[in-house]
């Protein structure tokens, strides 16, 4: 990561909620649907997503903690 690792990490977990948020949006079509295991996939893999959200918000918040002398 470049010197600016806050920055990055934000984006990463902008990235990883933009993706989270697509698979709740198709496990709830196939929820509706009644295709429950194609629905259980989706919240699995949204679920792995949010999780990748929330580790690069702790890294963003640790890096701009460091930087600006908030430990």
């Amino acid at each position: 990561m470049s010197e600016h690792k806050g920055v990055e990490h934000h984006q990463k977990a902008a990235e990883h909620h933009e993706h989270a948020a697509k698979h709740h949006r198709e496990a709830a079509k196939h929820h509706e649907a009644g295709d429950y295991e194609k629905a259980a996939h989706h919240a699995h893999t949204a679920h792995g997503h949010a999780s990748h959200a929330e580790h690069h918000h702790v890294e963003a918040s640790r890096h701009h903690a460091e930087r600006h002398g908030q430990h």
